[in-house]
């Protein structure tokens, strides 16, 4: 393009008196055929450059719009799995409760059945059997509602029957406790 446009800057030759009757202001010359073609050939490249810059800038943007779409759903697998793992300890942890509230049943009716005590010690056994076997039953809840629970994406996965599963087996635990002190 340099050297195209140092070729068009070359004096022209002088003009003859007669040809500048109209002013002092030279004429400028017509573009020759070549100048055209030259024009015209800037244009297409110029124009091809633009198509190719706007293609490439709708490539970039399809794939920025891939990779956001492939971020979002990695985000959305990652909490799908962490809900899932939270959901497998709880589920765990009310099992354990609800293996404790049968141990404990069981505990209070050996321990009912093999002494003869006093008829306080004897009500004292049956209401730690009634709340181990609570406490058994709070937890087979706690577990089917943990299976609702996992579906919904806001809901905390403890819930209430798993709180008063764990708290009617430390009753029962205190009762047969001081049962055994009577």
């Amino acid at each position: 393009m340099s050297v195209i446009d140092a070729t068009k800057e070359q004096p022209s030759p002088p003009t003859k008196s007669g040809d500048a009757k109209s002013g002092d202001h030279p004429q400028a010359p017509a573009p020759s055929f070549g100048d055209q073609i030259e024009m015209r050939l800037t244009n297409v490249v110029i124009s091809a450059l633009k198509e190719a810059f706007n293609r490439d800038e709708a490539r970039l943007e399809l794939e920025r719009t891939h990779l956001e779409e492939q971020r979002r759903r990695a985000d959305e697998t990652m909490r799908i799995e962490l809900r899932k793992q939270a959901a497998d300890r709880e589920l765990s942890r009310l099992r354990l409760l609800g293996v404790a509230g049968m141990v404990g049943w069981v505990a209070c009716m050996i321990l009912l059945v093999l002494r003869q005590a006093a008829p306080m010690t004897r009500g004292l056994l049956i209401a730690a059997a009634i709340l181990s076997l609570a406490s058994l039953g709070f937890a087979f809840i706690a577990q089917s509602r943990i299976g609702v629970y996992v579906l919904e994406k806001d809901r905390p996965l403890n819930t209430t029957a798993g709180t008063m599963s764990l708290f009617l087996l430390l009753g029962a635990l205190a009762v047969a406790a001081v049962s055994l002190l009577v």
